[in-house]
């Protein structure tokens, strides 16, 4: 669970950050799943976009998204949604 203090960091890392992943009107399939996972490894911190085709809603899907891949829910702004999960690597140092 990320405090306040650590969503606040999160937040202000994202902004720099690129959406990388895009859902659309499929909605969340096994394969949007995966690819959100690998990123995660990778990056820990990912910007996911909602199309607006999909008709869904960025806050449920981030909730649903995080509560399935083990990941944080860090904000939600419009059709896009910021993610955070710690990898072994430790890339991020967010403050305690």
């Amino acid at each position: 669970m990320l405090t306040g203090k650590q969503r606040s960091y999160l937040k202000a890392l994202a902004n720099s950050i690129d959406t990388i992943i895009q859902i659309g009107k499929g909605g969340v399939t096994d394969g949007v799943l995966k690819q959100i996972d690998d990123a995660l490894n990778a990056r820990e911190l990912v910007k996911v976009s909602i199309l607006q085709n999909s008709m869904l809603e960025a806050k449920t899907v981030a909730n649903e998204v995080a509560k399935s891949l083990g990941a944080e829910f860090v904000q939600s702004i419009g059709s896009k949604f910021v993610l955070y999960r710690e990898s072994k690597e430790k890339i991020i140092n967010i403050p305690k």
